[in-house]
């Protein structure tokens, strides 16, 4: 295997994780409470933008470039989306399913038109360049960049994992589940649904602002285009092929969704003529459809869906009393 092989190889992961960290944040919303996001692309957005303004050097047409180190701007991206997800949350996390998933999306509509027209503030239609990159003095052996790139993202989603996982498992994701399951009987036993689902709307928006800020310093720049509804329905493909209420489904259909990406890419620019790309881009839109398709018919709940706490605890009554 060639070393541009490798580098390239190191460059598909790195990409496939800051997915694999949106999802992680959608199944926080979705998965474990049921919330029906459909504005991912604002609280991604959201971050990378602060990460970017807090972190890219001083600009003379536009307001920020404050030089701060990357970590800060992670943070800092972090917790902008987070309060973001609190506020939009606080307004509309009584609506349900198809009510709240409007409210989203048209957040989302005016986070896009927000950056794309505020330009003293976002740099408009041309975006930011000149974000700081991890491991920048990598840059000229694409390697050891790449690789580095990758150790650093393995590193974070793990630690998400990790910090998700616990969560899951504690007390508190007990009660999401609950009320994700039955809001009644969650209710008769003294919980606060539009509390937990609150508090879940925020965590999550702020992991999917996280995967934003790393994002947009893996790749130096951002530009509104980078934050369309396009980017929402990619990643709620990712979450649903790896399987909702899973984390390691959500890594796993990230992966296995952009590298169909990618792949449906390199098909189009190497089959369709030059002047007929533009056009032909949208097959690959039609293959994330197709692979959704088939994935719901031969694998309801995804890969590595959770199933259903109901029918899992009445099949395990049903082989003791077998016993």
């Amino acid at each position: 295997m060639s070393l541009d092989l490798i580098a390239y190889a190191a460059f598909f992961l790195t990409m496939a994780l800051t997915y694999a960290i949106m999802c992680l944040g959608l199944n926080v919303q979705w998965g474990q409470t049921g919330l029906f996001n459909v504005g991912i692309a604002a609280f991604v957005a959201i971050g990378a933008y602060v990460s970017a303004l807090l972190t890219t050097p001083d600009a003379i047409d536009r307001v920020g470039g404050f030089g701060l180190p990357i970590a800060v701007g992670w943070i800092g991206g972090a917790l902008a989306a987070g309060i973001a997800a609190w506020l939009v949350g606080a307004l509309t996390i009584r609506l349900r399913s198809d009510y709240l998933a409007i409210a989203t999306f048209g957040v989302a509509v005016t986070v896009q038109l927000c950056v794309l027209n505020l330009q003293p503030l976002t740099g408009g239609a041309f975006g930011i360049g000149f974000i700081p990159r991890p491991f920048g003095s990598l840059a000229g052996d694409p390697l050891a960049f790449g690789l580095s790139n990758l150790a650093l993202m393995s590193a974070v989603v793990l630690a998400l994992y990790l910090a998700l996982q616990h969560l899951a498992k504690s007390p508190w994701g007990r009660v999401l589940r609950a009320i994700r399951e039955d809001e009644t009987a969650a209710q008769a036993l003294g919980k606060r649904p539009i509390r937990f689902r609150l508090q879940a709307f925020t965590i999550g928006g702020a992991v999917m602002g996280l995967a934003g800020a790393a994002q947009g310093h893996f790749i130096g720049f951002i530009a509104p285009d980078n934050y369309l509804p396009i980017l929402t329905f990619q990643v709620w493909a990712m979450l649903i092929v790896g399987g909702s209420g899973n984390n390691r489904g959500a890594i796993l259909g990230a992966v296995l969704v952009w590298g169909l990406w990618a792949l449906s890419a390199a098909a189009v620019s190497a089959f369709v003529p030059p002047e007929q790309q533009a056009r032909a881009a949208s097959l690959q839109i039609v293959m994330i459809g197709v692979g959704l398709c088939l994935i719901l018919l031969l694998r309801p709940r995804g890969i590595l869906g959770a199933s259903n706490a109901l029918a899992s605890l009445t099949r395990k009554r049903t082989q003791k009393s077998k016993e």
